[in-house]
Protein backbone atom coordinates (compact mmCIF):
# COMPACT_ATOMS: atom_id res chain seq x y z
CA UNK A 1 0.00 0.00 0.00
CA UNK A 2 2.68 2.83 0.88
CA UNK A 3 4.31 1.36 -2.51
CA UNK A 4 1.39 2.35 -4.63
CA UNK A 5 0.84 5.37 -2.71
CA UNK A 6 4.38 6.69 -3.09
CA UNK A 7 4.34 5.94 -6.90
CA UNK A 8 1.19 7.94 -7.49
CA UNK A 9 1.79 11.44 -5.36
CA UNK A 10 1.93 13.46 -8.04
CA UNK A 11 -1.45 13.54 -10.10
CA UNK A 12 -3.67 16.19 -11.27
CA UNK A 13 -7.90 15.69 -12.00
CA UNK A 14 -9.35 17.07 -15.33
CA UNK A 15 -12.57 17.58 -14.20
CA UNK A 16 -15.21 17.17 -17.79
CA UNK A 17 -18.26 17.64 -16.04
CA UNK A 18 -18.68 20.71 -18.52
CA UNK A 19 -17.83 18.49 -21.67
CA UNK A 20 -18.41 14.81 -21.21
CA UNK A 21 -20.98 15.73 -18.59
CA UNK A 22 -22.67 17.93 -20.94
CA UNK A 23 -23.26 14.45 -23.04
CA UNK A 24 -25.08 12.60 -20.35
CA UNK A 25 -28.67 12.45 -20.97
CA UNK A 26 -30.22 15.03 -18.66
CA UNK A 27 -27.48 17.50 -19.20
CA UNK A 28 -28.26 20.79 -20.79
CA UNK A 29 -26.62 23.61 -18.75
CA UNK A 30 -27.21 27.17 -18.47
CA UNK A 31 -24.73 29.64 -18.39
CA UNK A 32 -25.55 30.34 -15.00
CA UNK A 33 -24.95 26.37 -14.37
CA UNK A 34 -21.81 26.24 -15.81
CA UNK A 35 -20.18 28.72 -13.61
CA UNK A 36 -21.75 27.56 -10.37
CA UNK A 37 -20.24 24.34 -11.58
CA UNK A 38 -17.10 25.70 -12.77
CA UNK A 39 -16.26 27.79 -9.48
CA UNK A 40 -17.07 25.24 -7.29
CA UNK A 41 -14.80 22.99 -8.76
CA UNK A 42 -12.28 25.69 -8.99
CA UNK A 43 -12.83 25.76 -4.60
CA UNK A 44 -12.50 22.31 -4.31
CA UNK A 45 -9.20 22.21 -6.09
CA UNK A 46 -9.06 20.54 -9.42
CA UNK A 47 -6.30 21.01 -11.58
CA UNK A 48 -8.40 21.54 -14.50
CA UNK A 49 -11.67 22.00 -16.33
CA UNK A 50 -12.57 20.72 -19.34
CA UNK A 51 -15.18 22.26 -21.52
CA UNK A 52 -17.07 21.51 -24.36
CA UNK A 53 -16.02 22.61 -27.91
CA UNK A 54 -16.17 26.00 -29.01
CA UNK A 55 -17.61 24.69 -32.79
CA UNK A 56 -20.08 22.80 -31.06
CA UNK A 57 -22.77 25.75 -30.97
CA UNK A 58 -22.48 29.62 -30.23
CA UNK A 59 -23.73 29.08 -26.93
CA UNK A 60 -20.56 26.53 -25.97
CA UNK A 61 -18.40 29.23 -27.38
CA UNK A 62 -20.00 31.91 -25.45
CA UNK A 63 -19.76 29.97 -21.67
CA UNK A 64 -16.53 28.93 -22.82
CA UNK A 65 -15.39 32.86 -22.93
CA UNK A 66 -17.52 33.73 -20.28
CA UNK A 67 -15.49 30.64 -18.02
CA UNK A 68 -12.52 31.62 -19.35
CA UNK A 69 -13.20 34.75 -17.83
CA UNK A 70 -13.82 34.38 -14.52
CA UNK A 71 -10.02 34.33 -13.36
CA UNK A 72 -10.33 30.97 -12.11
CA UNK A 73 -6.90 28.71 -10.30
CA UNK A 74 -7.89 25.77 -12.37
CA UNK A 75 -6.27 25.84 -15.59
CA UNK A 76 -9.68 25.78 -18.80
CA UNK A 77 -9.33 23.44 -21.32
CA UNK A 78 -11.53 23.25 -24.35
CA UNK A 79 -11.96 19.94 -25.87
CA UNK A 80 -11.77 19.83 -30.17
CA UNK A 81 -11.38 17.69 -33.33
CA UNK A 82 -8.54 16.91 -35.17
CA UNK A 83 -9.45 19.91 -37.46
CA UNK A 84 -7.90 23.02 -38.52
CA UNK A 85 -11.15 24.83 -38.37
CA UNK A 86 -11.63 23.60 -34.66
CA UNK A 87 -8.14 24.59 -33.36
CA UNK A 88 -8.84 28.34 -35.54
CA UNK A 89 -11.76 28.63 -33.40
CA UNK A 90 -10.00 27.54 -29.66
CA UNK A 91 -7.29 30.17 -30.43
CA UNK A 92 -9.36 33.47 -30.89
CA UNK A 93 -10.61 32.46 -26.96
CA UNK A 94 -8.62 35.15 -24.15
CA UNK A 95 -7.87 33.12 -21.05
CA UNK A 96 -8.10 29.36 -22.78
CA UNK A 97 -5.62 27.66 -21.06
CA UNK A 98 -5.51 24.69 -23.08
CA UNK A 99 -6.52 22.49 -25.58
CA UNK A 100 -7.36 18.80 -25.79
CA UNK A 101 -7.09 18.10 -29.43
CA UNK A 102 -8.82 14.03 -30.16
CA UNK A 103 -9.13 11.56 -33.11
CA UNK A 104 -9.99 8.06 -33.14
CA UNK A 105 -7.62 5.48 -34.15
CA UNK A 106 -9.37 2.10 -33.79
CA UNK A 107 -10.58 0.30 -37.35
CA UNK A 108 -14.34 0.76 -36.04
CA UNK A 109 -13.71 4.83 -35.96
CA UNK A 110 -11.62 5.09 -38.98
CA UNK A 111 -13.81 2.97 -41.35
CA UNK A 112 -17.39 4.72 -40.26
CA UNK A 113 -16.18 8.15 -38.14
CA UNK A 114 -13.72 9.78 -40.03
CA UNK A 115 -11.92 7.63 -42.62
CA UNK A 116 -8.43 8.25 -42.25
CA UNK A 117 -5.85 5.70 -42.00
CA UNK A 118 -3.07 5.99 -39.53
CA UNK A 119 -0.65 8.08 -41.82
CA UNK A 120 -3.39 10.62 -42.48
CA UNK A 121 -3.95 10.96 -38.86
CA UNK A 122 -0.57 11.71 -38.21
CA UNK A 123 -0.39 14.05 -40.86
CA UNK A 124 -3.52 15.91 -39.62
CA UNK A 125 -2.25 15.29 -36.17
CA UNK A 126 1.14 17.05 -36.98
CA UNK A 127 -0.64 19.68 -38.56
CA UNK A 128 -3.03 20.43 -36.11
CA UNK A 129 -0.53 20.44 -33.42
CA UNK A 130 2.15 22.54 -35.41
CA UNK A 131 -0.89 25.44 -35.84
CA UNK A 132 -1.20 25.80 -32.53
CA UNK A 133 1.96 25.77 -31.38
CA UNK A 134 2.86 28.24 -33.70
CA UNK A 135 0.05 30.59 -32.95
CA UNK A 136 -0.83 30.44 -29.05
CA UNK A 137 2.97 28.89 -27.70
CA UNK A 138 1.26 29.63 -24.45
CA UNK A 139 -1.64 26.83 -24.46
CA UNK A 140 -1.50 23.58 -23.08
CA UNK A 141 -1.68 21.18 -25.55
CA UNK A 142 -3.27 17.01 -24.69
CA UNK A 143 -3.47 14.71 -27.94
CA UNK A 144 -5.57 11.68 -27.35
CA UNK A 145 -6.47 8.71 -29.83
CA UNK A 146 -10.26 7.96 -28.83
CA UNK A 147 -10.94 3.94 -28.21
CA UNK A 148 -7.55 3.44 -27.83
CA UNK A 149 -7.82 -0.10 -26.45
CA UNK A 150 -9.52 -1.21 -29.61
CA UNK A 151 -6.41 -0.10 -31.43
CA UNK A 152 -3.68 -1.71 -32.79
CA UNK A 153 -0.49 -1.22 -30.25
CA UNK A 154 1.78 -0.42 -33.04
CA UNK A 155 -1.04 2.49 -34.38
CA UNK A 156 -0.89 4.12 -31.30
CA UNK A 157 2.36 4.56 -30.64
CA UNK A 158 3.16 5.66 -33.97
CA UNK A 159 0.86 8.09 -33.75
CA UNK A 160 1.92 9.15 -30.06
CA UNK A 161 5.75 9.69 -30.98
CA UNK A 162 4.63 11.25 -33.88
CA UNK A 163 3.35 14.09 -31.78
CA UNK A 164 5.41 13.72 -28.72
CA UNK A 165 8.72 14.63 -30.97
CA UNK A 166 6.39 18.20 -31.88
CA UNK A 167 6.68 18.80 -27.68
CA UNK A 168 2.73 18.35 -26.82
CA UNK A 169 2.32 18.63 -23.12
CA UNK A 170 0.34 15.25 -22.70
CA UNK A 171 -0.77 12.12 -24.53
CA UNK A 172 -4.09 10.56 -23.63
CA UNK A 173 -5.45 7.55 -23.23
CA UNK A 174 -8.94 6.99 -23.58
CA UNK A 175 -11.48 3.81 -22.89
CA UNK A 176 -13.88 5.42 -24.93
CA UNK A 177 -16.34 2.55 -24.67
CA UNK A 178 -15.58 1.10 -21.39
CA UNK A 179 -14.03 -2.13 -22.41
CA UNK A 180 -10.98 -2.28 -20.91
CA UNK A 181 -9.55 -4.12 -18.04
CA UNK A 182 -7.02 -2.45 -14.92
CA UNK A 183 -4.34 -4.84 -16.24
CA UNK A 184 -4.89 -3.94 -19.77
CA UNK A 185 -4.53 -0.07 -18.82
CA UNK A 186 -1.50 -0.36 -17.19
CA UNK A 187 -0.20 -2.07 -19.46
CA UNK A 188 -0.76 0.33 -22.23
CA UNK A 189 0.30 3.29 -19.90
CA UNK A 190 3.13 1.68 -18.98
CA UNK A 191 4.64 0.72 -22.04
CA UNK A 192 3.32 4.49 -23.46
CA UNK A 193 5.74 5.73 -20.65
CA UNK A 194 8.95 4.42 -21.71
CA UNK A 195 7.91 5.09 -25.30
CA UNK A 196 7.24 9.04 -25.06
CA UNK A 197 8.44 12.02 -23.17
CA UNK A 198 5.10 13.89 -22.72
CA UNK A 199 2.75 13.46 -19.62
CA UNK A 200 -0.21 10.60 -19.37
CA UNK A 201 -3.23 10.97 -19.24
CA UNK A 202 -6.16 8.65 -19.09
CA UNK A 203 -10.37 9.07 -19.44
CA UNK A 204 -12.19 5.81 -18.75
CA UNK A 205 -15.58 5.33 -19.71
CA UNK A 206 -17.90 3.16 -16.91
CA UNK A 207 -19.89 0.69 -19.45
CA UNK A 208 -18.45 -2.08 -18.17
CA UNK A 209 -17.77 -1.07 -14.72
CA UNK A 210 -14.29 -0.23 -14.45
CA UNK A 211 -13.77 2.97 -14.45
CA UNK A 212 -12.57 3.74 -11.08
CA UNK A 213 -10.27 1.01 -11.47
CA UNK A 214 -8.56 1.73 -14.44
CA UNK A 215 -7.84 4.96 -13.65
CA UNK A 216 -6.20 3.94 -10.72
CA UNK A 217 -4.36 1.36 -12.93
CA UNK A 218 -3.19 4.33 -15.26
CA UNK A 219 -1.78 6.01 -12.01
CA UNK A 220 -0.14 3.27 -10.73
CA UNK A 221 1.33 2.44 -14.40
CA UNK A 222 2.98 6.18 -14.86
CA UNK A 223 -0.10 9.03 -15.85
CA UNK A 224 -0.13 11.83 -14.06
CA UNK A 225 -3.72 13.20 -15.21
CA UNK A 226 -7.15 11.18 -15.28
CA UNK A 227 -10.21 12.73 -16.56
CA UNK A 228 -13.70 12.48 -14.16
CA UNK A 229 -16.79 14.37 -13.93
CA UNK A 230 -19.03 14.83 -10.92
CA UNK A 231 -21.03 11.67 -10.18
CA UNK A 232 -19.34 10.35 -13.26
CA UNK A 233 -22.01 12.00 -15.69
CA UNK A 234 -21.44 11.55 -19.46
CA UNK A 235 -21.64 9.50 -22.25
CA UNK A 236 -23.79 6.67 -22.09
CA UNK A 237 -23.30 5.61 -18.25
CA UNK A 238 -20.36 8.30 -18.10
CA UNK A 239 -16.51 8.12 -17.01
CA UNK A 240 -14.53 8.21 -13.87
CA UNK A 241 -16.75 10.17 -10.75
CA UNK A 242 -14.71 12.18 -8.73
CA UNK A 243 -16.14 11.28 -5.79
CA UNK A 244 -15.16 8.07 -6.40
CA UNK A 245 -11.86 8.86 -7.72
CA UNK A 246 -11.10 10.48 -4.40
CA UNK A 247 -12.31 7.73 -2.76
CA UNK A 248 -10.04 5.25 -4.05
CA UNK A 249 -6.88 7.34 -3.48
CA UNK A 250 -8.20 8.55 0.21
CA UNK A 251 -8.41 4.33 1.17
CA UNK A 252 -4.59 4.13 -0.51
CA UNK A 253 -3.36 7.45 1.57
CA UNK A 254 -5.66 10.21 2.90
CA UNK A 255 -2.56 12.19 1.98
CA UNK A 256 -2.96 11.90 -1.00
CA UNK A 257 -5.86 14.08 -1.37
CA UNK A 258 -6.61 15.37 2.29
CA UNK A 259 -4.94 18.65 1.82
CA UNK A 260 -5.07 18.89 -1.97
CA UNK A 261 -8.86 19.11 -2.33
CA UNK A 262 -11.37 20.75 -0.08
CA UNK A 263 -12.96 17.39 0.05
CA UNK A 264 -16.07 18.68 2.38
CA UNK A 265 -17.16 20.28 -0.89
CA UNK A 266 -17.64 17.17 -2.17
CA UNK A 267 -21.17 16.67 -1.10
CA UNK A 268 -22.42 19.93 -2.40
CA UNK A 269 -20.96 19.42 -6.09
CA UNK A 270 -22.80 16.02 -6.08
CA UNK A 271 -25.76 17.45 -4.87
CA UNK A 272 -26.25 20.74 -7.13
CA UNK A 273 -25.04 18.74 -10.15
CA UNK A 274 -27.69 15.63 -9.52
CA UNK A 275 -30.23 18.57 -9.32
CA UNK A 276 -29.47 20.25 -12.51
CA UNK A 277 -29.28 17.10 -14.27
CA UNK A 278 -32.63 15.96 -12.95
CA UNK A 279 -31.52 12.64 -11.05
CA UNK A 280 -30.75 11.13 -7.12
CA UNK A 281 -27.78 10.24 -5.63
CA UNK A 282 -27.33 6.52 -5.27
CA UNK A 283 -27.74 5.75 -2.33
CA UNK A 284 -24.35 3.94 -2.40
CA UNK A 285 -22.65 6.35 -3.56
CA UNK A 286 -18.98 7.01 -2.96
CA UNK A 287 -19.04 8.95 0.05
CA UNK A 288 -22.38 11.11 -0.55
CA UNK A 289 -24.68 8.15 -0.99
CA UNK A 290 -27.41 8.36 2.01
CA UNK A 291 -25.67 4.72 2.44
CA UNK A 292 -21.83 5.27 2.71
CA UNK A 293 -21.46 6.00 6.45
CA UNK A 294 -24.39 4.26 7.95
CA UNK A 295 -24.06 0.98 9.86
CA UNK A 296 -26.52 -1.36 10.75
CA UNK A 297 -26.03 -4.91 12.11
CA UNK A 298 -25.26 -5.36 15.57
CA UNK A 299 -21.59 -6.47 15.73
CA UNK A 300 -20.58 -4.01 13.14
CA UNK A 301 -22.11 -0.90 15.19
CA UNK A 302 -20.46 -2.31 18.69
CA UNK A 303 -16.41 -1.95 16.52
CA UNK A 304 -17.95 1.26 14.81
CA UNK A 305 -18.83 2.66 18.35
CA UNK A 306 -15.54 1.34 19.89
CA UNK A 307 -13.04 2.64 16.65
CA UNK A 308 -14.56 4.07 13.48
CA UNK A 309 -11.59 2.27 11.61
CA UNK A 310 -12.85 -1.14 11.63
CA UNK A 311 -15.96 -0.73 9.46
CA UNK A 312 -15.14 2.83 7.75
CA UNK A 313 -11.88 3.25 5.29
CA UNK A 314 -12.82 6.46 5.16
CA UNK A 315 -13.87 9.12 7.91
CA UNK A 316 -16.93 10.99 7.33
CA UNK A 317 -15.77 14.26 9.27
CA UNK A 318 -13.02 14.69 6.26
CA UNK A 319 -16.23 14.93 4.03
CA UNK A 320 -18.16 17.28 6.29
CA UNK A 321 -20.40 14.23 7.10
CA UNK A 322 -21.23 12.30 9.97
CA UNK A 323 -21.65 8.38 10.61
CA UNK A 324 -25.25 7.20 11.31
CA UNK A 325 -26.43 3.66 13.27
CA UNK A 326 -29.22 2.59 11.98
CA UNK A 327 -31.13 0.89 14.95
CA UNK A 328 -34.49 0.27 14.39
CA UNK A 329 -34.57 -2.93 13.12
CA UNK A 330 -34.47 -6.98 14.24
CA UNK A 331 -30.34 -6.79 13.66
CA UNK A 332 -30.12 -4.36 16.36
CA UNK A 333 -27.60 -4.67 19.66
CA UNK A 334 -27.27 -3.68 22.78
CA UNK A 335 -24.60 -1.14 22.18
CA UNK A 336 -26.33 0.55 19.63
CA UNK A 337 -29.66 1.02 22.37
CA UNK A 338 -26.97 1.65 24.37
CA UNK A 339 -25.54 4.25 22.19
CA UNK A 340 -29.07 6.03 21.44
CA UNK A 341 -29.86 6.05 24.87
CA UNK A 342 -26.84 8.31 26.23
CA UNK A 343 -27.90 10.46 23.05
CA UNK A 344 -31.36 11.01 24.68
CA UNK A 345 -29.50 11.67 28.20
CA UNK A 346 -30.66 8.40 29.15
CA UNK A 347 -28.45 5.65 31.54
CA UNK A 348 -29.58 2.36 31.02
CA UNK A 349 -27.96 -1.27 33.02
CA UNK A 350 -26.55 -4.17 31.28
CA UNK A 351 -30.53 -5.85 31.99
CA UNK A 352 -32.40 -3.32 30.47
CA UNK A 353 -30.09 -3.15 27.97
CA UNK A 354 -30.63 -6.81 26.85
CA UNK A 355 -34.56 -6.53 28.10
CA UNK A 356 -35.27 -3.42 25.47
CA UNK A 357 -32.96 -4.94 22.77
CA UNK A 358 -34.91 -7.76 23.08
CA UNK A 359 -38.10 -6.53 22.83
CA UNK A 360 -37.48 -4.26 20.01
CA UNK A 361 -36.03 -7.50 18.18
CA UNK A 362 -39.49 -8.71 18.44
CA UNK A 363 -41.17 -6.03 17.55
CA UNK A 364 -39.03 -5.47 14.40
CA UNK A 365 -40.11 -8.89 13.31
CA UNK A 366 -43.52 -8.39 13.08
CA UNK A 367 -43.63 -4.48 11.48
CA UNK A 368 -41.91 -1.45 10.41
CA UNK A 369 -39.77 0.44 13.32
CA UNK A 370 -38.70 3.67 13.11
CA UNK A 371 -35.99 5.90 15.22
CA UNK A 372 -38.96 7.94 16.82
CA UNK A 373 -40.55 4.73 18.07
CA UNK A 374 -37.31 3.32 19.65
CA UNK A 375 -36.65 6.34 21.24
CA UNK A 376 -40.14 6.12 22.78
CA UNK A 377 -39.55 2.46 23.94
CA UNK A 378 -36.26 3.87 25.40
CA UNK A 379 -37.65 6.61 27.20
CA UNK A 380 -40.82 4.70 28.36
CA UNK A 381 -38.76 2.08 29.94
CA UNK A 382 -36.65 4.48 31.66
CA UNK A 383 -40.21 6.21 32.83
CA UNK A 384 -41.28 3.21 34.18
CA UNK A 385 -38.01 2.53 35.81
CA UNK A 386 -38.67 5.62 37.53
CA UNK A 387 -41.88 4.56 38.92
CA UNK A 388 -41.69 1.03 39.81
CA UNK A 389 -37.99 0.59 39.88
CA UNK A 390 -37.96 -1.70 36.66
CA UNK A 391 -40.63 -1.90 33.24
CA UNK A 392 -41.17 -2.59 30.07
CA UNK A 393 -42.14 -0.22 27.24
CA UNK A 394 -44.32 -0.74 24.61
CA UNK A 395 -44.99 0.66 20.89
Amino acid sequence: MRREAGAIRAFKIIDSTLREGEQFVGANFTTGQKIDIACTLDEFGVEYIELTSPVVSPGSLRDLRVICGLGLSATVLTHIRCREEDALRALEIDGLGGVDIVIGTSSPLRRFSHGMEIPEIIDRACEVVSLIKENRPDLEIRFSTEDSFRSERDDLLRVYRAVDRLGVHRVGVADTVGIATPFQVYELVRELKQSVRAEIEFHGHNDTGCAIANSYAALLAGATCVDTSVLGIGERNGITPLGGLIARLYALDPELVRGKYKLELLPRLDAMVAEIVGVDIPFNNYITGIAAFTHKAGIHAKAILNDPSTYEVLRPEDFGLSRYISIAHRLTGRNAIRWRAEQLGIELGEKELREITAHIKALADGQHLSLDNVDAIIRRWAGARGRHGEGKGGT
